[in-house]
């Protein structure tokens, strides 16, 4: 049983925002869904359908000035965080005033200035930017913290076990969160991993390992607020996985022929959006007519997103070889 189905801890107005951010990734990724079927959107396209509780609930703990790191499933990290949904839809539709200047497309979205240091093609490549991170905020004195999310499949990294000793032995200040959505592309957990869960994998690091439901926006706030809480602290890093499930195929245009129907069916039922929309309402946080307003306000900043994109111009020819090295200044030798 999740926290769901238990007694209310958290203020009202937190659970709300959890909500809010939840309902902007699921119709963000739909329209990303949409858009690219009709051609519109160039590139891959990897989509967050039925895993927006956990961005969610963990960014609830962050400031601006907190860090991520991302993956190539990233539009609901980078939404979760703060990202501003007209950027991330002009870069997607390949547009000029997109957060990349529409040369990065969805797997390369980032925004410094909300510490969001980049979604990455590059499977595990963020364990080892979280490391980085940590040891500046370290350096620094600072009381930030960085998230960094991963998937499954990436614990078989090299990366993901160095960045876990090196955060370990140096106490840093990061929070690994893993999303184990059961399969890493096409191939299930079961057959990759001799282990149920990947959480065990702390012990050798010595540091916390906690399993949660994924898809329970209450357990997973519960469990990132402690392991946040211990960073800032200085008692150094937690892992923590989050047991969940894609909708779609690794990427649009796969099928996925390799998900068993009654495992879909089952996953479905246990979606976070509509099971959350009923705590709500149980427990008198929301009621019919805002959860309605909430919705309609969502929808009409996505079709504003989108309206942005495609006013947008595309770059211009000329820029082809702008931003590909650090520009040196004036005056450095």
């Amino acid at each position: 049983m999740g926290r769901l189905e238990e007694k209310k801890i958290i203020a009202s107005d937190t659970l709300i925002d959890i909500y809010d951010k939840m309902l902007k990734i699921r119709a963000f990724e739909n329209m990303a869904k949409d858009n690219f079927a009709e051609g519109k959107i160039p590139g891959f396209v990897h989509l967050y359908i039925g895993e927006e509780a956990i961005a969610s609930a963990v960014c609830e703990n962050l400031t601006d000035a907190d860090y991520i790191t991302s993956t190539h499933r990233g539009h609901g990290h980078i939404i979760a965080k703060g990202g501003e949904l007209k950027y991330m839809a002009a870069e997607l539709f390949g547009r000029a005033t997109g957060y990349c200047k529409g040369k990065g497309g969805s797997m390369h979205i980032a925004d410094a200035t909300k510490g969001i240091l980049g979604a990455n093609g590059i499977v595990g490549a963020g364990q080892d930017i979280a490391v980085g991170a940590g040891m500046s905020i370290q350096y620094r004195g600072t009381d930030q913290v960085c998230v960094c999310f991963f998937g499954d499949a990436s614990t078989n990294q090299g990366t993901f076990h160095e960045s876990l000793n090196l955060s370990s032995a140096w106490k840093l200040p990061v929070v690994y969160v893993c999303e184990n959505n059961g399969y890493g592309i096409s191939v299930s957990q079961k057959r990759h991993q001799n282990i149920n869960d990947i959480a065990d994998r702390a012990k050798a690091y010595g540091i916390p390992g906690v399993v949660v439901d994924g898809n329970d926006p209450v357990e997973v706030y519960e469990a990132s607020k402690t392991a946040v809480e211990r960073a800032r602290a200085g008692k150094g890093p937690t892992l923590i996985e989050c047991k969940t499930y894609r909708q779609r195929g690794h990427f649009e245009g796969d099928s996925a022929p390799y998900k068993l129907k009654e495992e879909q069916e089952g996953w479905i039922k246990k979606d976070p959006i509509p099971r959350f929309e009923r705590y709500l309402l149980e427990n008198k946080i929301l009621g019919d007519d805002k959860l309605k307003a909430m919705k309609e306000s969502v929808d009409n900043q996505i079709k504003e997103a989108v309206d942005f994109a495609l006013n947008s111009p595309e770059p211009e020819l000329s820029s082809v070889f702008e931003d590909v090295y650090t520009d040196i200044k004036e005056g450095v030798e």
